[in-house]
């Protein structure tokens, strides 16, 4: 089972390979948050020259509800503040409204943060249009890094690398500059990002992974460790689903809830447990959405003490997953037919 202990010590020798990885040669500087290696453990974002603290902010939750701009900007600056020095969003949060908010802060402190940003389009036309508009958005000149947005299926994979496809993009504003590194996410199945990473040299992905990946189309155990041999920047996300894996959280009446994520249950686990587990996989960072400026800030305390668990620690939180491993995984790809 690769766990962050057996990661850093195959990657003890990354410092040199990234001081000589292609994002020494990127048109802008990297971003810099001084609190950053006094706040939390730091690891490279795999071969982008960029030291990333192990938890990032993630641009859902409160920062893609519209009407939700003061709360927005407290948890950003408040974040940065903590030391917290990637940030990510995506064209389709809140449509475009994650993105605005992060712009709020950009404003005065783009250079303190690595942000990021997807596209869902799979066209060139349309994945140039989506650029255009979260450039704006987020108040900056370029992304540090912009990703394709949850590949799912073959036919979207078709599409990205047609001719007019979404790569032809993610290309252009590389060679142009409007985005410095390229990446892939996705939270459906693990086969096609698979796919993806070996036939694009993509510097990042952003994967779903938590407590309960190991029970159902797991990208821990398929995706991973071809990630981690590409030396890739890993990201990890879902660490609470929502919260549902949370045992603090109280399930909204069934006829409230999408009908993908129904569910009676309350989740299993506390939030340092949930966060303690993605932390401790062989992962750059972890991004997770807050509600709160409470939230990031018990987040970020979590990360500053963090101490890798165990491998029995980590199958026993797996396990304490099996009663809610379809709400968990609720974004997996549960009809086996499509």
């Amino acid at each position: 089972m690769p766990t962050r202990r057996t990661f850093l010590q195959s990657t003890a020798a990354l410092p040199i390979a990234a001081a000589t990885a292609p994002a020494a040669a990127g048109k802008h500087p990297l971003p810099f948050n001084p609190r950053t290696h006094q706040a939390m453990p730091t690891q490279n974002l795999g071969r982008t020259g960029y030291r990333v603290g192990i938890l990032s902010l993630g641009g859902q939750a409160t920062l893609e509800i519209p009407g939700k701009e003061a709360e927005s900007e407290a948890i950003i600056h408040r974040a940065l503040d903590l030391g917290v020095n990637y940030i990510d969003s995506a064209a389709g949060y809140g449509n475009g409204t994650s993105e605005k908010h992060i712009g709020l802060v950009m404003k005065s402190r783009r250079k303190e943060a690595f942000i990021t940003s997807k596209t869902a389009d799979r066209t060139y036309d349309g994945s140039m249009r989506l650029l255009e508009r979260t450039l704006k958005s987020m108040n900056t000149d370029h992304l540090d890094l912009w990703q394709i947005h949850n590949l799912q299926r073959q036919d979207e994979f078709d599409q990205i690398f047609a001719p007019n496809g979404a790569i032809k993009a993610l290309l252009q504003a590389r060679e142009q500059g409007m985005a410095t590194f390229l990446g892939v996410t996705g939270h459906y199945e693990p086969n096609i990002l698979i796919a993806a990473l070996q036939k694009f040299p993509f510097d990042t992905i952003l994967m779903a992974v938590n407590a309960a990946d190991r029970h159902y189309l797991s990208f821990i155990e398929h995706l991973l460790p071809l990630a981690q041999q590409m030396k890739l920047g890993i990201i990890g996300m879902k660490v609470a689903t929502r919260g549902r894996v949370l045992s603090t959280w109280t399930p909204p009446p069934a006829e409230q809830q999408p009908e993908r994520m129904r569910t009676p249950r309350p989740g299993t686990l506390t939030i340092q447990e949930a966060l303690s587990y993605n932390l401790s996989l062989p992962v750059s960072t972890t991004i997770i959405g807050v509600d709160s400026v409470a939230q990031i800030e018990q987040n970020v305390a979590l990360a500053s003490g963090f101490t890798p668990l165990s491998e029995a620690q980590m199958r026993d939180l797996e396990k304490r997953t099996l009663p809610i491993v379809r709400q968990a995984l609720y974004f997996r790809r549960w009809d086996l037919g499509a």
